[in-house]
């Protein structure tokens, strides 16, 4: 496969787009972890979400 005079730009074009899609991987996988990190914080303070209730809770 010859990609031609614009090789290089092609080539570094989707280097680049790798490596923004993989920081953005990590990123999400980081905040997941800061999020769940932060909710057992939360509900170890006596704080608890209103999604965990019963409909006995409710009454």
């Amino acid at each position: 496969m010859s990609l031609g005079p614009y090789a290089s730009f092609i080539v570094t074009s989707y280097a680049l787009v790798a490596a923004v899609v993989v920081l953005l991987i990590v990123w999400i996988i980081a905040d997941y972890r800061r999020q769940q990190a932060r909710l057992q914080e939360l509900e170890a303070s006596g704080v608890t979400r209103r999604s965990g209730r019963s409909t006995v809770d409710v009454r």
